[in-house]
């Protein structure tokens, strides 16, 4: 196989991984060659309706089942519209009833109250509530409090965590599921089995000739040529049907696990992860940035919380949600701020979920292995359709002329004396073995191959805890060049702990309580409790606390919980007025809280350096505010730069107090009002320590080892970057550690498109970097022809995500956003997982060769055979039946053999393969010529000197043909069995390594083998074979056996680097050039 070659001509031959939205290169060659797409993550719907029509197909529904359906994506884009326009005429509706009610006096209220079970509201008035945004109706329940009461919930701790009420809330108000189409039965792929083009015409050839054959011999002898066709295709049929069945099954598992999002709600007061389909009415819901609403609800406290509603209303609008507009949309995405919500209607009674119902989930979605194969399968279908029609013309002509014989060396036909039956009979034998000639070549199973590797690899991956959202994207990382990863929990454990703090100018390691001066404590306390996101829950009977959030701020409330703090007291001795949320543009989080004094508190937590700039003065041991001079900014960044080479996150805690009477009363006001972000007075920097994840080290170097570097893209400091990057080898030396191997992200985002483009394939580590400088990364690195693997976990990494050729985010700490953007979530958020998925690609890609290798020795030996016989003696030795059954080997138990091989460390010893390698590599024509030829060359000697060979001279005539031809196509079925060895390892010595752990492989040979010695020993008058004796069995395996030694005998056959089409693309070229010369030198002739 293909080792991919050097850097620069794979980034030749991948110059389209340079388009997408960041503008790459024109598309040249896409004029010219409709399978030649290599990325159909962005791919244009008229590219794609141009190689379906260009594609040589026998069964359209079998071959597109799992493409892009284009006519359905019109029909969902069309429902979702009609969904999308009903809501919002229901609200044009309202607001002018409401307008209408206030001119009248007659303010319109909820719907009227039906008593469902032991509430005192239904689920039809909270429905109609929430879909119509009708606040009136809200007030009539008194409000988000008085509605909590209701649904007997609290709006603090939720739901009792006790099953008989869960059970009961879903009984009466619903579950938060909705009514999926079912999946296709087994009866429609059957009769989608039948609809293959050459299978119908068989099945009209077999029924003629079980007509005829009846009229003429009786229905006692005439039935077996007619009924052998027609059951091999119904086993062919039933067989394929099967396959596709059970690999359907796998999709709709997939698909299920896709939609089955995590989050966190609070019942009993704990913040418990549970499913989104658990969620039920009266659901207190934590919601961030990031996050999926998971019902429809109405807010129970928000900060600067913005919801992006595009999903249900199609406008990208975003809306800012507080008291006054508290409604909040299930599906519908939160864009900015934090809050709670009150889950009040879920599954069937959101419009999210009837927008659900409305819509099939659809697998459909092409890769450019598919493409590509299509076009691959086109050729091979034209050739043997061209050799169909010749082998069909051939033989016809030879037999109306008078030059077939039968089994008894009679001529079949003579004209004027053959009867019309005879006659016809004849001639539906012929027509139907070039018909099979056809179900041969053209090779169906081809780029359904693809399919059934990915589906295969798809469930595996998900054991490597990875779950492949696009199918494209399993098969791209095969080709991945560059994997940029984040830092945090994804080449770190994400267990975060403080360990060291440098508090009133003094280093402690950690501090307590005791250690500290009690004011600077209290105002710790109060920062810790207030600016976060995460939550303390301290269970009954003096359990373990458990502490919730992200890694960064559960480390810092446990902190905090060392210190003294009481999460829940303290947040009650003040409120918080206002917040602005943590932004990894800004790396710092704040709020402002108004203590029960009156006064106002303004407390700010980021990234270490950024809050120090912004700190004009510090607290000392006598809680006196000291200003920061010179001298003791120089100390804190020291002690910053000391923190962040031991690999340590460091992070700052200030505060400011303000005068109440510089801050907003009114709630308006208040929304716009931007936190003071100067002048602040330092509390704190703390060191974070988040140790390497083991085995990290051994995963990157297994990257750069298979040719994939690994860039570091990280928000943290850049000497925490560089430390962690020399821990885990993305640094090979401190000396490394220049630029632009390491840069900032400012620094980068600072230079010209030019520059970026230069320096970008010498990153390694990009500290303080943001989002938008990681998209400024893959545009640069995909425009110099990596193909980019991208891992992100915040909701502003999606457009690098989409960006990027593979999106990787993050299952644990990725946001949905990050999620729907990505193509793999990583479940475990482990870079070692990253490195399985590139291991499962390029095993997608190798197996789908290994099959192409098996398949074309198959195809090219069954032609050659066929149509050589045919020519020179009237006759084929390969019938009907017996080439349905090596198709069936061929295409479906090939196929499910090969393409299930389970990926080895020898994938990783060799480079990425470029995106317009050729499909057939060299090595892979070398072991297919040799393997055809030795075939061809046997069996032709068997077909032309078989009777000599086997001394059947003195036979019947009959009997002795049946023998030879019998003897033909069990070595010709053995050659395969033993070939489809060779086909596992294309370029190792030993094909057996690793068989027996492939027990799918091992059971279809085996069967193949019971029924190959079923069909010649029992079933001989509907395979028009005889029984072979033990010697003929034993040369049968002897010539399928040979094919072993071959194959070791021919990998010593060096073979060019460059690909045998380029040599071919040569000559052409040279002609087309030779050719215009000739004629530009006459037309120079003619002019002089």
């Amino acid at each position: 196989m293909s080792s991919g070659g050097s850097m620069s001509r794979r980034h030749r031959k991948d110059v389209e991984s340079g388009g997408g939205s960041s503008g790459g290169f024109p598309d040249y060659e896409a004029a010219y060659d409709p399978f030649d797409i290599v990325r159909t993550k962005s791919a244009s719907v008229d590219r794609l309706k141009r190689w379906r029509k260009a594609a040589l197909v026998l069964n359209a529904s079998r071959r597109f089942r799992y493409t892009l359906d284009l006519k359905k994506e019109e029909e969902k884009k069309k429902i979702i519209a009609k969904i999308r326009t009903h809501a919002q005429v229901i609200r044009a509706s309202y607001l002018f009833q409401a307008a209408a009610g206030k001119a009248n006096g007659t303010p319109k209220g909820p719907p009227s109250h039906v008593p469902t079970g032991d509430y005192d509201v239904g689920p039809e008035q909270l429905a109609s509530m929430t879909q119509d945004h009708d606040f009136s109706a809200l007030q009539k329940f008194d409000g988000v409090n008085g509605l909590a009461e209701k649904l007997k919930t609290n709006p603090d701790k939720g739901i009792h965590e006790d099953e008989s009420d869960i059970l009961d809330r879903k009984n009466v108000f619903g579950s938060n599921t909705y009514p999926r189409k079912k999946g296709r039965s087994f009866w429609n792929f059957l009769f989608d089995a039948c609809r293959d083009t050459t299978l119908i015409i068989l099945m009209v050839a077999a029924a003629a000739s079980l007509a005829l054959g009846i009229k003429t011999e009786g229905i006692k002898e005439g039935w077996y040529d007619g009924g052998s066709i027609a059951m091999a295709v119904i086993i062919v049929i039933v067989v394929t049907a099967v396959s596709d069945y059970k690999q359907s099954l796998q999709f709709q598992n997939l698909n299920e696990e896709k939609q089955n999002i995590q989050l966190e709600v609070v019942r009993g007061g704990r913040r418990v992860r549970i499913s989104i389909f658990d969620i039920v009415v009266g659901d207190v819901i934590p919601l961030k940035i990031g996050d999926q609403v998971p019902a429809d609800g109405v807010l129970i406290s928000g900060h600067s919380l913005c919801i992006d509603e595009s999903s249900m209303t199609g406008e990208s609008k975003i809306v800012s949600k507080n008291h006054k507009s508290p409604f909040l949309m299930s599906g519908c995405k939160v864009a900015d701020g934090y809050g709670t919500m009150l889950a009040t209607s879920v599954g069937i009674h959101t419009e999210w979920g009837l927008l659900m119902a409305s819509i099939s989930e659809d697998n459909g979605e092409e890769t450019p292995l598919q493409v590509r194969l299509n076009g691959v399968a086109t050729f091979i279908g034209i050739v043997g359709l061209v050799v169909a029609v010749s082998v069909l013309v051939i033989l016809l002509t030879r037999f109306f002329t008078g030059h077939t014989k039968d089994e008894k060396d009679n001529i079949e036909f003579i004209a004027g004396k053959t009867s019309v039956g005879d006659a016809v009979d004849g001639a539906i034998k012929i027509f139907t073995v070039a018909v099979t000639i056809v179900v041969v070549a053209v090779p169906e199973g081809l780029p359904l191959a693809v399919t059934l590797t990915l589906a295969y690899s798809m469930r595996k991956m998900m054991v490597d805890k990875a779950l492949v959202r696009r199918l494209s994207a399993c098969e791209t990382m095969g080709s991945a060049t560059t994997i940029c990863s984040d830092k945090t929990g994804t080449l770190t454990l994400n267990l975060m702990t403080v360990v060291e703090a440098y508090i009133c100018g003094k280093k402690f390691n950690p501090p307590n309580k005791s250690e500290l001066p009690s004011g600077i404590v209290s105002l710790l306390i109060e920062s810790v409790a207030q600016n976060t996101t995460g939550s303390v829950f301290l269970p009954e009977g003096g359990k373990d606390i458990e502490v919730s959030g992200s890694p960064t701020e559960k480390a810092i409330l446990q902190w905090g919980v060392n210190l003294g703090m009481n999460f829940e007291a303290v947040r009650s001795e003040s409120s918080i007025i206002h917040a602005f949320p943590f932004n990894s543009e800004k790396k710092r989080g704040g709020v402002a809280v108004k203590r029960t004094d009156s006064e106002v508190h303004v407390h700010w937590k980021g990234a270490a350096e950024i809050v120090l700039a912004a700190c004009t003065r510090y607290m000392d041991s006598n809680e006196q505010l000291v200003p920061l001079d010179e001298a003791t900014v120089e100390y804190y960044k020291k002690a910053i730069e000391d923190m962040a080479a031991e690999s340590l996150r460091c992070v700052a805690i200030a505060f400011r107090p303000l005068k109440g009477e510089t801050v907003p009363t009114d709630e308006e006001e208040l929304s716009k009002w931007e936190l003071p972000e100067d002048d602040l007075v330092l509390l704190a920097i703390v060191g974070l320590k988040d140790p390497c994840r083991p085995g990290v080290r051994e995963a990157v170097q297994l990257c750069v080892k298979a040719g994939v570097k690994v860039r570091m893209v990280t928000g943290d400091n850049l000497q925490t970057a560089k430390a962690i990057a020399l821990e885990c080898g993305i640094l090979g030396s401190k000396s490394d550690a220049t630029e632009p191997n390491l840069i900032e992200g400012k620094a980068f985002r600072a230079l010209s498109e030019a520059q970026r483009l230069e320096v970008a394939d010498r990153i390694s580590v990009m500290g303080r970097s943001s989002p938008n400088d990681k998209l400024l990364l893959v545009q640069a690195l995909r425009k110099i022809g990596h193909v980019v693997a991208v891992t992100g976990d915040g909701t502003n990494d999606a457009p690098a995500l989409h960006e990027a050729d593979i999106g990787l985010a993050m299952g644990i700490q990725g946001t949905e956003v990050a999620k729907e953007s990505s193509d793999i979530i990583i479940l475990d958020d482990n870079f070692a997982s990253v490195v399985k998925v590139v291991r499962w690609g390029r095993s997608v890609y190798a197996n789908i060769q290994k099959f192409i290798q098996f398949q074309l020795t198959v195809n090219v030996a069954a032609l050659v055979i066929n149509v050589v016989a045919a020519v020179s003696s009237g006759d084929v030795p390969l019938n009907a039946v017996q080439l349905l059954w090596v198709n069936l080997i061929m295409d479906t138990l090939g196929a499910l053999a090969l393409a299930t091989e389970p990926p080895t460390d020898h994938l990783m010893d060799r480079h990425p393969v470029g995106r317009r390698e050729p499909l057939i590599t060299n090595i892979m024509w070398r072991n297919l010529l040799i393997q055809a030829f030795y075939q061809v060359s046997v069996l032709l000697v068997l077909n032309f000197r078989g009777r000599e060979l086997l001394h059947s001279q003195h036979k019947p005539n009959d009997h002795a043909i049946k023998e030879k031809n019998t003897l033909i196509f069990n070595a010709f079925v053995f050659a395969q069995i033993f070939n489809e060895f060779n086909a596992r390892k294309p370029d190792e010595f030993n094909v057996f390594k690793g068989v027996t752990k492939n027990k799918l492989f091992m059971g279809i040979v085996g069967l193949t083998v019971f029924l190959q010695v079923v069909i010649v020993m029992f079933l001989g008058k509907f395979t028009t074979t005889v029984r072979l004796s033990w010697q003929l069995w034993l040369v049968s395996i002897i010539i399928g056996f040979i094919s072993w030694p071959l194959a070791v005998v021919g990998k010593f056959i060096p073979v060019s680097e460059k690909p045998f089409s380029e040599y071919f693309t040569d000559i052409l070229t040279c002609g087309t050039l030779r050719r215009k010369n000739e004629e530009s030198s006459r037309r120079n002739e003619d002019d002089s």
